[in-house]
């Protein structure tokens, strides 16, 4: 039994790790994007164009991967996805034309960080049952602190070292522990045919599309992570710049404040969220439901605060209170669209869903930067909120009317 307990766990730690790196690597584009743009001599239309290629590539790699995880090892696909962006980002450090940054860090990063999360989730959700928000909200935790650190990082060494230093390093530090996940990672529990034909796939993919398009409560929340991802790419792509070229911060201090404040108030929202969630689930099926809507409807003003402050204490507020609900909602997203899947198919659906999320959220960076100059980055930024409410109110309709018929049962964990 103690044994189980720390494979569970050891599995956790395992994959904050490589989350961790995931969202390093993907953020210090984000971070170095005003030193690369100068070096390259590139256009902000042209920048948000290679970061909406980039979230577009995850959007459409991803189905893939999540009909991957279910017919196949997870252990296996988490570590090739691991290794492949990491040597991508490694050879994006030597990308001269805005060419290269589309092939390199918008097609082959995203395209491998996108086989990473459905395979993630769905093997961390075998090995957890009534602590499953907490496993899932404490693997957040490595998003919020890897964008936090690559922030200070990326910025310093881009300063001091060129913003192609950066990339180096990062990717060499995947590759690596990509080899220590070989010895590590726990298997699947999951007994998986690897053998089946072709058109035994086909059935199995077929039957992952009907279960999500026939389950109004999965489609629902869907859209509500769609309105977060939307709001939280175009965040993370130009709130750097806006504090770079609004309050005239440097880039270290621009990429460590525009994503401490924020993030660090999401950990504490994502941590609480998922330990309350997780005793709440026991009295009331639809308590991560409502802790799910009441962090939308929270940061929805907190983002117009953010774009449209003057001095920099009122945005910093502003950035503490957007994170700390998102971090609220996502300690409940996963939970809930996994309790209305049966387990087998549960990559496969995170896959499509994530798609779509992805796809949507994929048009905000070019968005943004497409109208900086006509309709002000504040502006733009600000907007956003109205995706919050409107994520919100699909969260509702979920608890009100699908939820208690779409939830799926499942054994009690051993």
């Amino acid at each position: 039994m103690k044994r189980e307990i720390f494979y569970k766990w050891e599995l956790v730690f395992l994959l904050w790790i490589a989350f961790f790196l995931n969202q390093a690597d993907r953020q210090i584009f984000n971070i170095l994007l005003p030193l690369i743009r100068d070096d390259l001599g590139l256009s902000d239309a042209q920048m948000g164009l290679i970061s909406s290629i980039f979230v577009l590539s995850v959007g459409l790699f991803i189905p893939i991967a999540g009909f991957l995880g279910d017919l196949y090892s997870r252990k296996k696909i988490i570590i090739i996805s691991l290794f492949v962006w990491s040597f991508a980002t490694f050879l994006t450090g030597m990308s001269y034309t805005v060419l290269h940054l589309i092939i390199l860090r918008s097609v082959a990063v995203g395209g491998g960080e996108a086989f990473y999360a459905p395979s993630a989730n769905a093997l961390m959700s075998e090995y957890h049952y009534k602590t499953r928000a907490r496993a899932m909200s404490i693997h957040q935790t490595s998003l919020y602190i890897g964008i936090i650190l690559s922030g200070v990082i990326g910025g310093y060494l881009g300063e001091h070292y060129g913003w192609k230093f950066a990339f180096y390093l990062f990717g060499a530090i995947g590759v690596f522990y990509s080899l220590i996940l070989i010895w590590r990672l726990p298997p699947s529990r999951v007994v998986r045919n690897s053998s089946s034909s072709f058109s035994e796939s086909i059935i199995f993919i077929k039957e992952a599309f009907r279960l999500l398009f026939t389950t109004p409560s999965a489609i629902l929340l869907g859209l509500s992570f769609v309105c977060l991802v939307f709001v939280n790419v175009a965040y993370l792509t130009w709130m750097p710049t806006l504090l770079h070229e609004k309050f005239n911060l440097s880039l270290t201090d621009a990429g460590f404040s525009s994503m401490f404040y924020h993030h660090v108030f999401a950990f504490t929202g994502i941590i609480f969220g998922g330990i309350f969630s997780d005793k709440l689930a026991r009295k009331s099926k639809y308590s991560r439901l409502i802790m799910q809507a009441f962090g939308l409807f929270l940061g929805a003003p907190f983002i117009f605060w953010m774009g449209q402050s003057s001095s920099l204490i009122p945005v910093y507020i502003a950035l503490a209170g957007f994170g700390l609900g998102r971090g609220i909602f996502e300690a409940n997203f996963i939970t809930t669209l996994f309790a209305t899947i049966e387990p087998k198919y549960r990559a496969s659906v995170n896959g499509l869903v994530l798609s779509f999320v992805f796809i949507i959220g994929s048009i905000s960076p070019y968005l943004l930067g497409s109208f900086k100059q006509s309709f002000g980055l504040s502006n733009g930024l600000s907007s956003l909120g109205f995706a919050y409410i409107i994520g919100g109110i699909c969260v509702i309709i979920v608890w009100k009317l699908f939820f208690a018929k779409d939830i799926v049962l499942e054994p009690m964990e051993q």
